[in-house]
């Protein structure tokens, strides 16, 4: 075992063993997995179609990812003709380069969830660039003045219990904050207003991209993807090159299952973004920059996707929705939280943890911890096949050892 693995594996051991002891995330994660598990059984039951429909959607992914480069061309020339700029990054240094490129310093930034922001670490280096970031999506707001990473990608701070928000509130805003989660919610409200409209550029991710039209679908339910992409005078975009799907219809179904699985009948809003805001109201004439952003930026993110794509055993990672079920239903998840993670979580996220977010180093200590039971298997709406894919790196990081030895 190298040193840096070592290092690595005693780090991690130890973080996984004060989480499994840690009573604030047994509570939290009890609460969230039992509201998971009844919120998504009364969606499915609600719209019995969407199983049907979860086979469609991996058949559409099957397929997108066969194509994804030739979707991708196809997808930033359709927002290029729809006044958008497009850009795409081989790697995250690219991708970060840009970004920074295009903000600047001294700037405002308000940005929505985004799972690809976490792996390129975009906040922090645009802090490091000198500009002022806010994460506005609560979760992933409270996470950043804990100074810790997410727990899950959907809810980012499920392990944290509404008593620790509380006591985290209080002293951020200088006053009394009880634990009742509708005073927590009203504060940070109270808080970001301010911040969306002194903003000088706006980031979001995108669940898929219709590569037809160009079109991205931001599904959200608190209301700060869409007032980060409408106020501020530029909006920015990251999106994985695996999120690209031929056509808007094939788009909006993906988006239906992944809501769905992801615990809601229906979102509290869904966004489709094309390009800059517009108007033809004067002549017929189209002019661009009306009441929401006067420029889109749209960075195409690579990062380790293309090979992913091109292993027949592993590009099944690519389908992922990204809609979390498959880490409630986990054991060890339910035990540990996050910390069964490193950018990625679970055993989903070790595969993408070994080929884009930290190689095979940091990954190798969730690969031995995934247990490969396939309850997440069962769970998930496009069916991947995440023990086999564990074995297969398993059987690379011993191949990898005997070389070295």
């Amino acid at each position: 075992m190298s040193s840096v693995l070592e290092r690595l594996l005693q780090k991690y051991t130890a973080e996984l063993n004060k989480a499994s002891d840690d009573p604030n995330i047994q509570l939290a994660l009890s609460r969230g997995v039992k509201s998971y598990r009844d919120n998504t059984e009364a969606a499915l039951k609600r719209f019995p179609h969407t199983t049907k429909l979860a086979e469609e959607v991996r058949a559409i992914k099957e397929s997108a990812i066969e194509r994804m480069d030739e979707l991708v061309t196809q997808a930033r020339q359709a927002i290029e003709a729809n006044h958008g700029k497009t850009y795409l990054a081989k790697s995250r240094e690219d991708a970060l380069k840009l970004a920074a490129d295009i903000i600047g310093t001294g700037k405002i930034v308000v940005k929505g969830k985004s799972i690809l922001g976490e792996e390129l670490e975009i906040r922090d280096y645009l802090i490091e660039k000198g500009n002022e970031v806010w994460e506005t999506d609560l979760g992933e707001f409270l996470l950043q003045l804990r100074h810790e990473r997410p727990m899950h990608i959907v809810s980012p701070s499920i392990h944290v219990p509404r008593e620790q928000v509380a006591e985290l509130f209080s002293e951020f805003f200088g006053r009394e904050i009880p634990p009742d989660i509708a005073a927590e919610v009203g504060a940070v409200r109270e808080f970001m207003r301010e911040k969306y409209f002194r903003a000088h550029f706006g980031m979001s991710g995108a669940n898929v991209v219709a590569a037809d039209c160009g079109a991205m679908v931001i599904i959200e339910n608190e209301g700060n993807a869409r007032i980060c992409t409408a106020v501020p005078p530029v909006h920015i975009a990251l999106v994985g090159i695996e999120k690209v799907v031929p056509t808007f219809q094939e788009a909006m179904k993906v988006a239906e299952v992944t809501w769905r699985y992801a615990n809601y009948t229906v979102p509290g809003y869904v966004n489709i973004i094309s390009g800059p805001s517009k108007t033809g109201d004067i002549e017929k004439v189209t002019a661009y920059g009306a009441h929401g952003p006067r420029e889109l930026h749209v960075i195409f993110v690579d990062n380790g996707r293309s090979e992913m794509a091109a292993d027949p055993l592993f590009r099944q990672g690519l389908y992922c929705l990204r809609c979390g079920g498959c880490m409630y239903e986990c054991p060890v998840f339910q035990l540990t939280a996050g910390y069964f993670g490193y950018r990625y979580l679970g055993g989903i996220g070790a595969i993408w943890t070994a080929f884009v977010a930290g190689g095979m180093d940091n990954a190798a200590p969730l690969i031995y911890t995934c247990l490969r039971c396939g309850r997440c298997v069962e769970r998930c709406p496009v069916s991947i096949d995440v023990p086999s894919m564990i074995a297969e790196l398993r059987r690379r990081i011993v191949e990898l050892a005997n070389e070295a030895s």
